[in-house]
């Protein structure tokens, strides 16, 4: 009950995945917490079950329940926090982690409502008024709020970055164009902004046409085995029918047929096993490929989308390899049972001549 009083700070109540107020929380087995969907499509996402805080691997993967105690203080707090909020409005824009601040608050930072590019600042409701109703700063250009404004600046000029050269493909200041830039070929953000979009559109289209090729690999892949364990069942009830009549020579046969069989089924099962793992290996890395375009696709920042693309080199896949001549090679079974049976030919005629041999000794003994 005492712990049910006690609420820990703000910052033990939030997601470190969301970054917002639990929602269901659970507790891993290395004693974290997290949000129980986003810890399950974190997990969903990953090749391996492991805790975003310490790293800590899991496997097999944890069946992760509601912290019944925990959720009830999650709750306290929620009903805490709206009380809070109800008594001042002021409150509900305070600056929160992974949130813009206010570049000319003092004292209790606030949200930041809307970055100005032209004076480089980030601005609260309250202050960012004179940009909405100052005829002078109406013309300045306001963007969602966005952190690390002074990177839009130019390192060498110290003026903003609106241009972008084609020619070393990189983001330029007006004074770049007549100095550094003055031959190149040289286009708004906007405009190049516009043609990278596009291009991340046809790199997403073709990472997604690698991912389907490969995942209708794997399923030919598999069809393959299953034609290969059809014929290994067929040929092995075939000698099993062949060796049942036999003795113990027989059965010796037998059992070397089973094995040889078996052995060459194990061998293509391997093989498409180690195609099947380095397909999904692929896939994922494609997947997680697929996922920075998308993310970067929806960005309506222009120069952290360029920037981006050039310093991740986005619009690449990774490298993969050519399955299209890729297959599994199917062990052939054909003349496996002759060959068991030609070799039980041959021992039962070695046999049938120590026979003879020693009939014929004993008729010469019988006939001195």
């Amino acid at each position: 009950m005492a712990a049910a009083n006690y609420l820990p700070s703000e910052d033990q109540f939030l997601c470190s995945i969301c970054l917002d107020v639990f929602t269901d929380p659970v507790t891993t087995p290395c004693g974290h917490n997290f949000c129980k969907n986003c810890i399950n499509e974190h997990w969903n996402t990953t090749d391996q079950y492991l805790c975003p805080m310490c790293k800590k691997v899991f496997n097999p993967r944890p069946e992760l329940n509601v912290n019944t105690l925990f959720s009830e203080m999650v709750s306290q707090f929620r009903q805490s926090a709206q009380q809070k909020a109800n008594s001042s409005s002021s409150e509900q824009q305070v600056f929160k982690p992974g949130e813009v601040p206010c570049d000319v608050c003092t004292g209790t930072k606030m949200k930041a409502l809307k970055s100005c590019l032209n004076c480089l600042t980030s601005y609260c409701e309250t202050h960012l008024e004179p940009h909405l109703t100052a005829s002078g700063l109406k013309r300045h250009q306001l963007i969602d709020p966005v952190e690390n404004l002074e990177g839009r600046m130019c390192t060498k000029h110290d003026k903003p970055l609106e241009l972008f050269c084609k020619n070393d493909q990189t983001c330029v200041c007006m004074l770049c164009t007549v100095l550094d830039h003055k031959t190149h070929v040289v286009v708004p953000l906007k405009e190049e902004y516009e043609v990278k979009k596009a291009e991340l559109g046809k790199t997403e289209t073709e990472i997604q046409q690698m991912i389907q090729k490969r995942q209708q690999k794997i399923r030919e892949i598999k069809h393959s085995v299953s034609i290969s364990k059809g014929d290994s069942d067929r040929e092995l009830a075939k000698g099993v029918q062949v060796f049942t009549s036999l003795k113990e020579s027989v059965e010796k046969g037998q059992a070397k047929l089973i094995e040889t069989i078996k052995t060459k089924q194990k061998t293509t099962e391997k093989q498409a096993e180690i195609l099947i793992e380095e397909l999904e290996q692929e896939i994922s890395e494609l997947m997680k490929k697929r996922t920075q375009v998308e993310h970067l696709s929806l960005s309506e920042d222009h120069l952290h989308l360029l920037q981006s693309v050039q310093s991740l080199n986005i619009h690449h896949p990774p490298p993969t390899k050519d399955w299209t001549e890729v297959s599994v090679s199917l062990s052939l079974y054909e003349g496996t049972v002759r060959r068991a049976v030609s070799q039980l030919e041959e021992t039962l005629s070695e046999e049938m001549k120590k026979l003879v041999k020693a009939e014929m000794k004993r008729v010469q003994q019988y006939e001195v």
